[in-house]
């Protein structure tokens, strides 16, 4: 068996890094790495994973969006940020609540599909 410390970044495809970065750097405001490697390559830090938001045709890759539940982000409220974002014209999904939490789904500028995710029922203690 292998020793996994921690994940290092999931990558997310990109055909416009402009809007991309105008979406995951002002619209969700995620802090930028300033040690991105390149204009095709930016990292931004997500609590303790980074998302390497790159094209992936510079790469040596061809595009196709994440499948969906790659990415879900926890938000303090998903209901304000689901207003927050409409607010700025992202469209979201309607809100969901499984019983113990709470969801929203909207898509970057290429379609990539990301959650808003709160869960508000504690585990069950073992």
């Amino acid at each position: 068996m292998i020793e996994v410390e921690r994940v290092d970044y999931v990558r997310v495809p990109e055909t416009d890094m402009q809007k991309a970065n105008h979406f995951y750097g002002e619209l969700l405001g995620l802090p930028r790495n300033p040690n991105s490697p390149a204009d095709d390559w930016v990292e931004y830090e997500v609590g303790n994973v980074t998302l390497a938001v790159m094209t992936p045709h510079t790469h040596g890759y061809e595009f196709a969006p994440l499948p969906p539940g790659t990415l879900a982000f926890r938000v303090p409220d998903v209901a304000a940020a689901r207003a927050k974002l409409e607010a700025a014209g992202v469209p979201v999904n309607e809100m969901w609540d499984s019983g113990v939490c709470q969801g929203a789904g909207i898509r970057d500028p290429d379609g990539n599909p990301i959650l808003l995710h709160r869960r508000y029922k504690p585990y069950d203690e073992v």
